[in-house]
């Protein structure tokens, strides 16, 4: 049933990695943590300047957290959205009776050991559905990880964790909240606007642009079809266009996944423009001077069996983006198994046979040092992704 959510959903995958993560608690053992190919991924790279960008920071609420889920995810009678929590709970090691949010957090935190001492994760808040009226709409709703809650385990954990707050640009206090964040120390704000439903295009968020351009708060939101979190799944807000409207009004934009997923309407030809793969669209974008300085692309995901193809290549072999380019991981994506093939990665010259072998060793006792050191090694063409790709702290 799990495998099969996975596909209906829309998510293409591979069982040559396994279905479940085996969730070793044991550290990274020294032969592998000693390896050429482990301690290679951090060579020219500053820990310090290491923030992965894209860390989720999810639960069920059961603890002080505020956390709440849709009750569809833990309904049969919702085997999607079913399979799919079972699937983000295992791949977190948290997938137990009680204690989930504790569980989720002690996994992250065992994790953040086996990377290099000064890199951090930034957490992910995530606001609820609203509607244009600015009513949350719980319906349509996956999930909400309140503010304070992610700015508290950054405060609990400062040399560890950062994080990236999430406010729904409809809300009626939503210029108040991103103000009271930027008190709090996030870095940034968080949408996926195809579950969470605003248009990153319509004038309701004018107000919330000002208010980023004039606190200089970058904006981190999904580009392109989203496949992960069900919500209002209006695809149409996923298109790399409708940021013209932040940009415009000076926001520095990061596009997750490089917008990676799916066609969407070629609105700059107007409302009946042609579909046109919204990474065309992301790279018409990137390529245009003005937006220089302003719009970047986020790596997290690209890596996933659904997008390793033409757009992985072109983000590797396009040095000339790199400068704009920051590493995410989308965890706890990296520890679903089936999102990722190593035989994949060989097989279209990513990754030889050896390196693939050991850092789908790697994976089994630390996905996010093995999300790192495979973004770190992968190949097109001779070429690999700069060291400022990873120092996304640049950004922030």
């Amino acid at each position: 049933m799990g495998i099969s959510g996975l596909g209906v959903a829309g998510c293409r995958f591979r069982l040559d990695e396994g279905i479940w993560n085996p969730c070793r608690k044991d550290p990274l053992p020294e032969r592998l943590a000693a390896h050429n190919l482990v301690q290679a991924a951090w060579e020219g790279i500053d820990p310090a300047q290491t923030w992965d960008c894209h860390v989720h920071l999810i639960g069920t609420g059961d603890s002080d957290s505020g956390i709440w889920i849709n009750p569809d995810m833990r309904s049969l009678f919702h085997p999607i959205q079913y399979a799919q929590r079972k699937f983000y709970l295992n791949a977190a090691c948290a997938d137990v009776e009680s204690g989930v949010d504790e569980a989720f957090l002690n996994r992250l935190l065992r994790l953040h050991d086996g990377m290099a001492k000064g890199s951090r994760f930034m957490l992910l808040a995530f606001d609820y559905h609203y509607d244009t009226q600015g009513r949350r709409v719980l319906s349509l709703s996956s999930f909400h990880t309140p503010n304070e809650y992610a700015r508290k385990i950054a405060r609990r954990y400062p040399a560890r964790f950062e994080w990236i707050a999430s406010i729904h640009p409809y809300r009626r206090d939503a210029v108040a909240a991103l103000e009271q964040a930027v008190k709090g120390g996030a870095r940034a704000v968080k949408w996926l606007p195809p579950a969470m439903g605003m248009d990153p295009a319509s004038p309701l968020c004018d107000p919330f642009y000002e208010a980023m351009a004039r606190l200089k708060l970058p904006l981190l939101t999904h580009g392109g079809d989203e496949v992960a979190v069900h919500g209002g799944d209006a695809q149409l807000y996923g298109n790399p266009l409708r940021l013209r409207r932040p940009l415009d009004h000076g926001v520095r934009v990061i596009v997750a996944h490089c917008a990676s997923l799916g066609t969407n309407i070629d609105i700059d030809k107007g409302r009946n423009g042609p579909r046109v793969a919204n990474f065309a669209l992301f790279s018409r974008l990137m390529d245009e001077p003005r937006y220089e300085g302003l719009l970047f692309g986020e790596i997290s995901a690209m890596t996933q069996v659904n997008r390793v193809g033409p757009e992985l290549d072109t983000v590797v072999s396009r040095t000339e983006w790199h400068p704009r380019l920051i590493n995410g991981s989308d965890y706890p994506l990296p520890a679903v198994m089936p999102l990722f093939s190593m035989t994949l990665m060989v097989d279209r010259g990513y990754l030889t046979a050896s390196e693939a072998a050991v850092l789908s060793e790697v994976r089994q006792y630390n996905p996010l040092l093995f999300d790192f050191a495979l973004k770190r090694h992968l190949k097109v063409g001779g070429r690999r992704l700069d060291p400022v790709v990873f120092h996304s702290r640049r950004v922030f």
